[in-house]
C-alpha cells in the first residue's frame, strides 16, 4: 500500500465547523495508521487551521493541544470598537508561536485556505505569502469574531462562500479525501424557540448548502451525523469529536481499500 500511495497524489479537503473539526484530526490519525499521506490540502475555517497544522508537520497530539490551549472567549480579547464580539487580531501572537515563519512556503505540504471578502462579496483562496492572517480570516466566524484586514480588505469566515473547497485541488489529485463536519440534520420545533437558535439554524443550512453534492465525489469521505450534538464552541468535547472522526475515518478508509 505504501508504494502505491507514493506514486499517487493524495488531496485532503477539510470543512469548517468549529470544535467539530477535531474530527478532521481523527481522520488524519486513521490515515496515518493506513499509510495514507496527503500532499495537498484545502480547508475552510477550522479545516484551514487543522490543514495548516498538518501541513506544518505537527503530530496528532500537538494538533489537539493547539485547540485545547487556544482560548475562545478570553475576557481581554473582547472588543467594542470592531464589528464582532472578539478581536480576531488578538490571536496573531498565539498563532505565531506555532507558525514562526508565518509563511505558506515554509509548510511541508501545499495548502489552500479559503476566506470571504466581505467588501466585494466573493471567496478568495490564499496559498502563498503570509500565512497567519489568512488563517485567522478563514476562521473568523461571524458575528462572534471580528473580520481580519488583509491589504485593506476585510475578510471573514470562508464557510460563508465555500465550506468544502475541493475545487482548488481536485484536478491535481489521484485520490481525494474529504471531511465535512458542518451537519444540518432534522430539528424539532423545540429546537427553534429563540432568535439565537433560529439564526444558528439558518447559518448552518446556508453553509451546508454550499457543500451538497461535493463530498460524495471524494474517493474517501466522512460526514459523521453524531457531530451535530457537539456545539461549535464546545471545547469540553474536543476528544469526543476527535474519536468520532477517527472511527468514521477508519471505516471509510477500510471500505476504500477493500475496493482496490
Amino acid at each position: 500500500m505504501g508504494t502505491a500511495n507514493e506514486e499517487k497524489i493524495t488531496g485532503l479537503v477539510l470543512s469548517g465547523g468549529g470544535i467539530r473539526g477535531m474530527a478532521h484530526i481523527g481522520l488524519i490519525k486513521a490515515m496515518q495508521e493506513h499509510g495514507l499521506t496527503a500532499q495537498v490540502v484545502a480547508g475552510t475555517s477550522v479545516g484551514a487551521l487543522v490543514g495548516a497544522l498538518y501541513a506544518n508537520g505537527n503530530s496528532i497530539e500537538e494538533m489537539l493541544q493547539f485547540f485545547k490551549d487556544t482560548p475562545l472567549f478570553q475576557y481581554n480579547f473582547f472588543t467594542f470598537n470592531k464589528p464582532g464580539f472578539i478581536d480576531t487580531e488578538r490571536y496573531f501572537s498565539i498563532f505565531k508561536q506555532h507558525f514562526p515563519s508565518n509563511s505558506f512556503e515554509a509548510l511541508h505540504k501545499k495548502l489552500y485556505v479559503v476566506a470571504t471578502d466581505l467588501m466585494n462579496g466573493r471567496e478568495v483562496v490564499f496559498c502563498s505569502g503570509s500565512l497567519i492572517h489568512p488563517l485567522l480570516a478563514s476562521a473568523a466566524l461571524t458575528p462572534v469574531f471580528s473580520p481580519v484586514e488583509i491589504e485593506e480588505v476585510l475578510f471573514s469566515d470562508g464557510g460563508i462562500m465555500n465550506n468544502f473547497p475541493k475545487e482548488y485541488i481536485e484536478k491535481d489529485c489521484d485520490v481525494l479525501i474529504g471531511s465535512n463536519v458542518t451537519i444540518a440534520g432534522k430539528l424539532q420545533k423545540k429546537d427553534l424557540k429563540n432568535a439565537w437558535q433560529l439564526g444558528t439554524r439558518i447559518t448552518s443550512l446556508a453553509i451546508y448548502a454550499s457543500s451538497i453534492g461535493k463530498l460524495e465525489t471524494c474517493d474517501i469521505f466522512i460526514e459523521p451525523a453524531a457531530l451535530e450534538k457537539i456545539g461549535v464552541f464546545d471545547k469540553k468535547n474536543i476528544e469526543k469529536a476527535y474519536t468520532i472522526g477517527y472511527d468514521h475515518g477508519h471505516r471509510a478508509i477500510e471500505k476504500f481499500l477493500s475496493r482496490e
